[in-house]
């Protein structure tokens, strides 16, 4: 194993996997821990990441797979996010103009459509790559998707279903 390799793979990829992590959840200490979790993960498995034709979504699919499983451990559920959350610097490029407004969108969606949205529209994949990364099947994206938009717009569902059938 080529740990210089790895360590390089990382560092390059560290702030855009801990803004991910922290969109997931919410939570700047989750979103290390997550992606430290994640780090482990795939240093055991350096050599199946490498294979990878996208190594890149292979770390994302780890990453978005781990905060998932986290979600679901009980000791998680007694823990509450801070009300004031500090601030972090982020480049230019990715500067989001008001994350508290963003961060209480996605904490208003459920862990799977959250997961959907960002990978959807903050990482740009496609549904099907969304899918195989959740591994959940298109036609779940899609659901969680339109679910996910008609919650953070606030439509009540009966006029989101209504409005379906029209078009």
């Amino acid at each position: 194993m080529d740990d210089h390799e790895f360590f390089e793979f990382v560092e390059q990829r560290m702030e855009r996997w801990r803004r991910s992590a922290y969109l997931m959840c919410s939570d700047w200490h989750t979103a290390d821990d997550i992606v430290s979790m994640t780090i482990t993960k795939l240093y055991r498995h350096w050599r199946d990441v490498r294979k990878a034709d996208n190594s890149d979504a292979y770390a994302q699919k780890v990453l978005t797979r781990t905060w998932l499983s986290e979600r679901r451990r009980p000791w998680r559920r007694a823990e509450r996010a801070a009300e004031i959350l500090p601030d972090q610097p982020v480049g230019d490029v990715d500067r989001v103009t008001d994350r508290a407004s963003l961060a209480a969108l996605l904490a208003s969606l459920g862990p799977r459509q959250r997961a959907v949205l960002i990978l959807r529209f903050y990482f740009d994949y496609s549904a099907e790559q969304t899918a195989d990364i959740l591994q959940i099947s298109v036609g779940t994206v899609k659901s969680q998707t339109a679910r996910g938009l008609q919650a953070l717009r606030g439509v009540p569902s009966h006029e989101f279903l209504a409005e379906g059938r029209r078009s």
